[in-house]
């Protein structure tokens, strides 16, 4: 358990709405004995009946509605009190100023969810899943977050279970192995936990797939002037965003768009044509095209269907970015020759399926958004469920002739991990490292 001395201590509050004019303004609170805090200006309702109440103080008196949450049935496992007041950001800064000289201290980001991690109401990654159902954007990132809203998956807790008694049996091993004749068979414990083994491998999987459900995917068109890329673009955007014409060089910056397409977050980046130019404001435009194609998940390299080959030099910009370009043939209902080796596409007509398969196929693999639900998908999650899996990889690979302290040194380094993937091993720098990314009242 952290030390929660100093700031983090005593009673708390929080406006849980925007500081905005609006119908109702939320205003949150939770500590200890709130109530007797509380009683020189509001008596509170019986516990979790929202009643209207009138709240009294420094000359204002405020029509409220008021709920009462006492520990440990509430949110933050805490006395929890909520005001819903009349939306004007001065009455409920006022509010907030009364507070403050009531000792109930204005609290931090994350603050209240970080006491209902602290209380056991709720553990690391359900804390996380409610962070990122604040932040979402789309609709994958919504439901990436409210399926993983109920804490830890079912995984965890059977992993648990199948490394527990190792751990205790290792750790006896070690310690009294020699009075006791208590031994560690290593064959028998890698047939147990090699079906955890391959568990990780596929949650690791998942992880990889739904990481970019949660974080999208930057997508950059590229190609030479003409090349389709402004009607891609609003095809994928679907709105007009970028200028289309018949004259090459319409596009001289970059333009951005986040949207959601065929199931996936995308942040599309349209940019100038490739080619050689007099025009200032062109060679410019071309010259911020590499900035982008550096910062990009997936670069679509776009030839159009009557194109005989790419453009040499439209393959001489992308080749240090070889790795993440896929060769996209557009404007296939203009004609040309059938091309096997990449998706062909004609936004035009609407005709974007076979781009919509390649790009779940590289980022999703076998995975269906759906079947990602639930996954682990933040940097922190993955590379603890990295470590996870290679620490299963060495148990399971074990010489039966190895000394029982490097078996034990492993199955308490597995254990560990899993404590720190749910909060259990509360290292403070990890948990603030957490709740920095939260708003306040939450």
């Amino acid at each position: 358990m952290p030390d929660l001395s100093g700031a983090r201590t005593g009673p708390i509050c929080a406006p849980a709405t925007p500081l905005v004019p609006a119908a109702v303004a939320v205003v949150r609170l939770s500590g200890d004995s709130l109530a007797e805090r509380l009683v020189s200006m509001v008596a509170l309702p019986p516990p979790r009946m929202a009643q209207v109440r009138t709240l009294a103080w420094d000359g204002f008196r405020e029509r409220a509605l008021v709920l009462h949450f006492p520990a440990p049935h509430s949110y933050t496992g805490e006395d929890v009190v909520e005001f819903q007041v009349h939306g004007n950001p001065l009455l409920v800064r006022r509010l907030l100023d009364h507070l403050a000289t009531l000792g109930i201290r204005g609290a931090e980001p994350g603050e209240f969810t970080r006491r209902a991690l602290l209380n056991g109401k709720v553990d690391l990654l359900g804390a996380e899943a409610l962070r990122d159902l604040v932040g979402a954007t789309t609709d994958a990132q919504l439901r990436q977050a409210q399926a993983r809203s109920g804490g830890a998956p079912p995984w965890v807790a059977r992993a648990k279970a199948a490394l527990a008694p190792w751990v205790a049996r290792a750790e006896a091993c070690v310690d009294y192995g020699e009075e006791e004749g208590i031994g560690l068979d290593l064959t028998a414990l890698a047939a147990d936990l090699d079906p955890l083994r391959r568990v990780f491998h596929v949650e690791q999987e998942r992880a990889a797939a739904a990481r970019w459900l949660r974080d999208g995917i930057r997508v950059v068109l590229a190609g030479r002037p003409n090349a389709g890329k402004s009607t891609l673009f609003n095809a994928l955007a679907g709105q007009d965003r970028a200028i289309v014409t018949e004259h090459p060089g319409t596009t001289r910056d970059v333009i951005d768009v986040a949207a959601q397409w065929a199931d996936l977050p995308l942040h599309l980046l349209d940019t100038a044509g490739l080619r050689e130019s007099q025009d200032p404001v062109e060679r410019l435009g071309v010259a911020r095209v590499g900035e982008e194609l550096a910062r990009a998940d997936l670069i679509l390299h776009l030839v159009p269907l009557a194109d005989a080959a790419p453009d040499p030099a439209v393959e001489a910009h992308l080749a240090p970015y070889a790795a993440k370009v896929l060769r996209v043939r557009t404007q296939a209902d203009l004609g040309g020759a059938p091309d096997p080796g990449a998706p062909c596409v004609s936004a035009a007509t609407g005709d974007l399926a076979a781009l919509a398969e390649a790009l779940r196929t590289r980022f999703l693999g076998a995975w269906s958004p759906d079947a990602c639900l639930g996954a682990l998908d933040t940097r922190r999650q993955r590379e603890l469920l990295d470590e996870l899996a290679a620490q299963a990889d060495l148990l399971t690979g074990l010489d039966p002739a190895t000394p029982p302290e490097i078996a034990a040194s492993l199955l308490q380094g597995a254990w560990s991990l899993l404590a720190r993937l749910t909060g259990e091993d509360r290292a403070e720098t990890a948990l603030d490292q957490v709740f920095s990314g939260f708003c306040l009242g939450k």
